[in-house]
């Protein structure tokens, strides 16, 4: 692509053409603030952060959407540019409650972060009259406070345009205008399928998950429960960033001896219950395969996918996998074959799980995910209420030794660990799908044309005499391309992966917060992926069926994958929903 050049502040320089200001800046080591923009998602240049000077234009400009030319000089740094912005930030905090030290999103909040950096102290500027909202508990999963909302619309987009769900947006106009629901619904009233993308966008804490770190307390300290614990997959490959280590470090080890010093009675690993998951899902997907079943099977993992095909596919809701996700697998274990070889009550069990996703919060309170007649989990944090809790009973996390996962539910393989990442389910799934067809061992178990963050990724492997042809998709726009296609008889699939988050769960939103200035330019879910496959090549067994503990659970409980038993404990039913 040929380049274009340019002067910022001075310096000469060369970027792309078609690149933006903003992004020209960036190649030269230069850092235009930014409040309202993420690439490729929010680029309106509304909140006007990112002014600047442009030699021979008659307005101050928006970096981030005015593009380069040949020749053009940009100042960004004028004293009468800074003014701008602090009048701007200013004007932002005369309708803004300012309850720093109380707000989940102090120390780590962009416009919190902007006022410091440009030196706007916390006073009544512009004083008169201000908003007043009450806060929408009505989700399962989230509290939205638009008292502490900035209007920069991030929220409204992601939704729109990665998700294609579309439940929220500017309502009403001029100084009256909020972020709400249509016809000002609860967000719980309407189809959001719980996935969290907008809190991770939000820059305040405007929006934020429901926090149940103290419900985790009051029961480790119960000494009539046992309480148990499961982190998914892709929690380890986050959690490290909320403690100062840089994003794409594995922190399992300590997070494993974290979760022990918090006072859990058991430390096991959500991984194993993604390695069962995984016989179960591949004995269906051959079973439907050999006997004429619905095809294609899609995947059933994520709760906020599930969650989105009943509200909006519900003809395709025969083509999921009826398998419950790894959480929730888990959870049924623990309180069936666990609790019986432990002898104890299954109401005395207390399953805790921490997840990447705040559409784990719904999922525990389906209907249908009761294997042992109580909930098969009781309480599902995020990995940003593991941090709180890490910190609210003190623990030093970066002193801490690296341990390992009790027995037996947490023993696992490389294929469980990559079930973070997009692809990975499907990858997994392969491994031990192609092994039962031909009844050889692989050569190699890496399935490379399904990894990376594309938002649609297709194969086809030939296995066994016949082409089987899959698709992997994350962000639910992209899964409405792939299952429009299905719908219309157009697409040949026989095996689909579909992932709510963008990236996958390693891109939850339940994950540590990324300032916009991070997003827009850094492939985050590339570097938390990265954490999970370097962590399943070190793995000595990488297929599910090669987990001794897997099998140890069918010989001495489940008998084998897809039997009687194992679809009582193991799998689920969905229902249609409306769109509200």
């Amino acid at each position: 692509m040929e380049n274009v050049n340019l002067k910022i502040n001075g310096l000469d320089v060369s970027a792309p053409a078609g690149s933006t200001i903003l992004e020209a800046a960036h190649i030269a080591g230069i850092k235009i603030p930014t409040l309202c923009f993420l690439k490729d998602i929010n680029e309106i240049g509304a909140c006007r952060i990112c002014i600047v000077e442009v030699k021979g234009a008659r307005n101050l400009v928006a970096a981030c959407v005015h593009p380069i030319s040949e020749g053009m000089e940009v100042r960004t740094n004028t004293p009468e540019l800074i003014e701008a912005r602090k009048r701007t930030l200013e004007l932002i905090l005369s309708d803004h409650d300012k309850k720093c030290l109380s707000c989940v999103r102090s120390g780590n909040c962009e416009l919190q972060a902007l006022c410091q950096e440009l030196g706007v102290a916390d006073e009544n500027y512009f004083t008169g009259q201000t908003n007043q909202y009450e806060q929408d508990t009505s989700a399962a999963h989230m509290v939205r406070d638009n008292n502490k909302c900035i209007l920069c619309r991030r929220c409204a987009a992601v939704c729109e345009k990665s998700q294609a769900v579309g439940v929220i947006g500017p309502n009403r106009r001029g100084f009256a205008t909020f972020i709400g629901s249509p016809f000002e619904m609860g967000l719980g009233e309407t189809s959001c399928v719980s996935c969290g993308q907008c809190i991770a966008a939000c820059p305040t804490g405007a929006l934020y998950e429901k926090d149940f770190t103290d419900e985790v307390l009051k029961a480790i300290e119960d000494p009539e429960k046992h309480v148990v614990v499961q982190p998914a997959p892709a929690v380890r490959a986050a959690l490290g960033e909320e403690f100062g280590y840089p994003m794409g470090t594995d922190v399992e080890g300590k997070m494993a001896a974290a979760l022990r010093r918090i006072g859990f009675d058991k430390v096991f690993d959500t991984n194993y219950s993604a390695d069962l998951t995984i016989m179960e899902e591949a004995h269906e997907f051959l079973e439907r395969v050999k006997n004429g079943g619905v095809l294609p099977m899609m995947t059933s993992c994520s709760p906020g996918w599930v969650k989105y095909c009943e509200h909006y596919f519900p003809d395709l809701l025969d083509n999921l996998s009826s398998c419950k996700s790894p959480q929730q697998m888990f959870g049924a274990v623990t309180k069936t074959y666990y609790a019986e070889k432990m002898g104890i009550d299954p109401k005395n069990i207390v399953c805790v799980s921490v997840m990447p996703c705040t559409a784990k919060k719904f999922e525990i309170g389906r209907e249908d995910q009761n294997a042992a007649g109580v909930p098969d989990v009781d309480i599902s944090i995020t990995t940003r209420e593991l941090a709180r809790l890490i910190r609210k009973v003190g623990i030093d996390f970066r002193s801490l030794p690296e341990e390992g996962f009790d027995d037996p539910l947490g023993e696992s393989t490389g294929a469980g660990v990559i079930f973070g990442a997009t692809g990975g389910v499907m990858e997994a799934a392969l491994r031990t799908a192609v092994e039962t067809l031909t009844g050889e061992e692989l050569e190699s178990v890496e399935f490379t044309e399904v990894r990376g963050t594309d938002g649609i990724k297709e194969a086809t492997y030939h296995v066994a005499d016949m082409d089987v042809k899959v698709a992997v998709a994350s962000g639910l726009a992209n899964a409405k391309q792939i299952l429009e296609k299905v719908r219309a008889g157009e697409a040949d699939y026989h095996f689909i992966e579909i992932m709510c988050c963008p990236g996958g769960c390693v891109n939850g939103g339940g994950q540590p917060q990324v300032h916009a200035d991070v997003r827009n330019f850094e492939d985050v879910r590339a570097i938390r992926a990265k954490v999970l496959y370097d962590n399943d090549a070190a793995k000595t067994l990488r297929k599910s069926h090669e987990n001794p503990s897997i099998k140890k659970l069918y010989d001495e409980y489940l008998g084998e994958p897809g039997s009687e038993k194992a679809h009582h404990v193991l799998h689920t039913s969905y229902v249609k929903r409306s769109i509200n």
